[in-house]
């Protein structure tokens, strides 16, 4: 019974299937791998400037931003569109403590659903070698609160080539003062 149900299905369908779970198969092993990121890696026994107890964290933080920045844990794409979306000229903040680590002029769409950048502010983050889910990745903290960004790829755009795949949860966007001269034809009397 089961070799006729096979048998009935035609032959350009079993081998697309076929093709597609190769294709899959390619895909995540591929995508998985940072293979042409070669950089220096904290070891995964870095320790952050400032530490306190998940009872302060909780006082501090909202549940999301808990969940992400102290539990490691992953925003959904496209979940927070205000952060994806800003255009205006600033630097984006660690939500736990205020760092700078991102300016709005190395942002970029790359179409995933998270805040993309191509650069961090140099040091404000540290980038972590992380063998979670049977992957290779590289995981962003911050440097001073080591609390969990996202991570990087090597799939960005130039000059850098890499791609800081940021939660919202963990950034709040600062805008840079506002520049009358440069931002308004008629000054305010």
């Amino acid at each position: 019974m089961q070799k006729k149900v096979f048998a009935s299905i035609p032959i350009l369908y079993r081998v697309a299937f076929l093709l597609i779970i190769l294709g899959l198969i390619f895909s995540f092993y591929y995508f998985s791998r940072n293979h042409d990121i070669k950089r220096e890696t904290a070891e995964s026994t870095f320790i952050p400037e400032i530490i306190k107890s998940d009872e302060e964290w909780n006082a501090i933080l909202t549940p999301q931003q808990f969940y992400v920045l102290r539990e490691k844990g992953t925003d959904a794409p496209f979940s927070e569109n205000v952060l994806l979306y800003e255009k205006r000229k600033g630097t984006y903040v660690t939500a736990d403590c205020n760092e700078a680590v991102f300016r709005s002029e190395q942002k970029f769409d790359s179409g995933t659903g998270w805040p993309s950048f191509w650069a961090p502010i140099e040091g404000g983050i540290v980038e972590v070698s992380d063998n979670t889910l049977g992957l290779e990745r590289i995981e962003v903290v911050g440097k001073k609160c080591g609390g969990h960004l996202g991570h990087v790829f090597n799939d960005g755009p130039q000059p850098t080539g890499l791609r800081y795949c940021i939660n919202p949860s963990a950034l709040k966007f600062i805008p840079d003062p506002w520049n009358l001269h440069t931002t308004c034809k008629y000054p305010i009397i």
